[in-house]
């Protein structure tokens, strides 16, 4: 078992979990998004804005931003573990890769809470 500060679950069997749920999440906006333009004959600027406007798609959008960016988190760190073994390269790619998705999470939340 990897016993690491930089893994978002506690073990390997609830990265996979995490993994999963944040999949079906990603699955069901899209599918989501994928129904919304099948039924709306003409996306325009108002219609897009009405749906983003509404508090449940916030938040439904904003749960789908973490749980890709927590996807992005697992799969970056099992590469960077299993490629990089300079053990202070590492915790600097790992760094680097944690404050960038924390600002496309800021970004993303900012974007979608300002609609």
């Amino acid at each position: 078992m990897v016993n690491n500060v930089a893994t978002v679950g506690r073990s390997g069997v609830h990265d996979f979990i995490l993994l999963r749920a944040s999949a079906l999440v990603l699955a069901a906006y899209v599918l989501f998004i994928a129904g919304f333009f099948a039924v709306t004959p003409e996306v325009t600027y108002e219609i897009w804005q009405g749906l983003f406007s509404n508090l449940a798609m916030k938040v439904f959008t904003l749960v789908s931003l973490f749980g890709l960016l927590i996807h992005a988190w697992i799969g970056i760190w099992q590469v960077l573990s299993d490629y990089i073994k300079a053990t202070f390269l590492r915790g600097v790619l790992q760094f680097v890769f944690s404050v960038t998705l924390l600002t496309y999470f800021v970004a993303g939340f900012l974007i979608v809470w300002g609609v």
